[in-house]
């Protein structure tokens, strides 16, 4: 892979060698492009497919290919050549690599944008809390504006938290079994009629 970079509109200076997000887009979008076998899977048939591997490891597939390569018989009955298995095979682990340089990618691109939203905030922070101190001069009135619009903002993100925020839920498991209460022996009431002495 050659290290030129190419000045694909909406990159910045191409002589820093780094891209702007629209380029790595349309990078990345050029790439799926080339790829043969692109199959995004919905979250029910992903989580079929891996129901269905857990019950095949990775072992016991390649033991079992295996036996494909004894007898001529067993590929013939499965209608499968040995060496078209075997390419599969080898693609299943080059890709598999692949996947992991992707997920590694994705990660560091989540990681410096989350960066990027903690100095964002931390800025935004410090602009208001010294816009709220400079608004109370009357001769920088023209930040009151902008101040009380960020009160409301937080006044209402303050509220949507509030009533997002799940109820306690009731105790799923009974209740452990109280103790009865102990017999406690009150005075008996006298119900005769007979006269005390």
């Amino acid at each position: 892979m050659s290290n030129t970079v190419i000045n694909t509109p909406g990159t910045s200076n191409p002589d820093s060698g780094s891209l702007s997000p629209e380029a790595v887009i349309a990078q990345l979008r050029t790439i799926e492009s080339q790829i043969d076998e692109v199959a995004p899977l919905s979250k029910e048939q992903r989580a079929l497919v891996k129901q269905r591997l857990r019950t095949q490891p990775k072992a016991i597939v390649e033991a079992s290919i295996n036996v494909m390569g004894v007898l001529d018989n067993v590929s013939q009955a499965i209608g499968q050549p040995l060496d078209e298995v075997r390419q599969l095979q080898d693609d299943s682990i080059r890709w598999e690599a692949v996947a992991d340089q992707a997920r590694g990618f994705l990660k560091g691109i989540e990681g410096a944008n989350l960066n990027r939203r903690q100095r964002l905030a931390l800025i935004g922070t410090q602009a208001y809390a010294i816009g709220s101190q400079l608004a109370k001069d009357p001769a920088k009135a023209v930040l009151v504006p902008h101040v009380e619009e960020v009160k409301r903002l937080k006044g209402v993100s303050r509220r949507k938290k509030r009533t997002q925020a799940p109820q306690t839920p009731a105790p799923t498991s009974p209740a452990p079994p109280t103790a009865p209460a102990p017999a406690t022996t009150a005075p008996a009431h006298d119900t005769s009629t007979v006269p005390k002495t």
